[in-house]
């Protein structure tokens, strides 16, 4: 199992977490970090 962060959740991040969920890979994502405040 990999894991993986995402630097930046844009569009680009929510993307490629989207893509990520989608698809029954072994990749974790565990860490989210962006600029702004959820």
């Amino acid at each position: 199992m990999s894991k993986v962060g995402i630097n930046g959740f844009g569009r680009i991040g929510r993307l490629v977490l989207g893509r990520l969920l989608e698809s029954k890979s072994n990749i974790d994502v565990v860490a989210i970090n962006d600029l702004t405040s959820p």
